[in-house]
């Protein structure tokens, strides 16, 4: 099935009365997507609201929700029962627990399949992006899109595959040259360029002082955090780091253990290694270099006595070096 037959698929699920909730954990991937969705449903349908539960603090993110003015409201600010029709882009159902709050109508998404339980399901795990996907809707419709849209759907291109480095493929690099024509480059720039707040810088120092090295596998683990986007500021940071192959950090968010792995690419991958690892506790997964768990606490604390800063720490060292060991090495 090509582009056209399967974006008008996705089309026919909607009418003029169609008042259509996109539910998203939000990065710039998922923003972008997410908008490309409400300019497919232009006119064709009564409303489209995109909707977030994750909490927005990485300043790059906020920077590109202010720039490309993409309308995000949270999901808690939204009613189940004032909407009729429900999409899910670049993820899955089964991704978070706040996914499962809604029956879908559509998922569309990069990651590899675990959850199809939709009338229209789009799922290439072949892709680098997301945006890919949607950019080859609008190109199949013949849709000119506007300078901020172009702009987003460029930047969820270039960070969710790394600059073309990370799980690229020559259909991003397509998508990226036609998205380039039309994108305001500014708003690229401006964004990229809005990296680091004072606070995640002093983050990243603690996180450089606190951290430990095994294996060529660096790990921290940052106790209770407020902002879960700095994890992924020293994950990334740690992976530019000279003989280190692999990026474990970790820290408490209301209630949850979140652990954000990276790794060079060049070994076992960093998705099926989260999900052998942690997938017991809580949701686990993600691409070959990059992944996520989100875990329960309860959970973890049957495995260990306690639940404190250090026990957490040497749990997930522990863990992760008895799943991984030479095969990750």
């Amino acid at each position: 099935m090509n582009n056209r037959e399967k974006l008008n698929r996705f089309l026919g699920l909607f009418t003029g009365g169609s008042k259509v909730l996109v539910v998203i954990n939000a990065d710039p991937d998922a923003i972008a997507s997410a908008m490309a969705v409400k300019r497919l449903l232009w006119r064709k349908v009564s409303e489209v609201c995109i909707a977030h539960f994750n909490k927005i603090s990485r300043p790059d993110n906020l920077a590109m929700i202010e720039y490309t003015e993409s309308g995000l409201v949270a999901l808690d600010d939204t009613k189940k029962e004032d909407f009729n029709t429900f999409v899910v882009v670049d993820s899955q159902p089964d991704h978070n627990e706040r996914f499962s709050e809604f029956n879908y109508d559509a998922i569309i998404d990069h990651h590899p399949l675990t959850s199809d339980n939709a009338t229209y399901v789009d799922i290439r795990s072949d892709y680098g992006a997301c945006s890919t996907i949607m950019t080859e809707y609008l190109k199949s419709k013949k849709i000119k899109p506007s300078s901020r849209l172009a702009a987003a759907l460029m930047l969820g291109i270039k960070t969710d595959t790394s600059d073309f480095t990370r799980q690229a493929s020559l259909k991003d690099i397509r998508a990226f040259q036609y998205l380039y024509q039309f994108a305001d480059n500014n708003i690229v720039t401006k964004v990229e360029r809005t990296a680091l707040t004072q606070e995640d810088l002093d983050f990243v120092g603690h996180a450089i002082r606190q951290r430990k090295v095994i294996n060529n596998r660096v790990f921290f683990h940052a106790g209770n955090i407020t902002k879960p986007d700095e994890l992924v500021v020293v994950a990334d940071f740690f992976l530019t780091l000279s003989k280190v192959n692999w990026s474990i950090i970790s820290g408490v968010y209301e209630k949850e253990l979140i652990i954000i792995i990276r790794n060079d690419g060049l070994r076992k991958g960093a998705g099926n290694t989260a999900k052998e690892a942690f997938s017991t506790y809580g949701s686990a997964g993600g691409h070959k270099t990059m992944a996520r768990a989100e875990l329960d606490l309860k959970l973890i604390r049957k495995e260990i006595k306690a639940v404190n800063k250090k026990a957490l720490g040497d749990w997930i060292m522990s863990v992760i070096e008895k799943t991984a060991g030479k095969k990750i090495a």
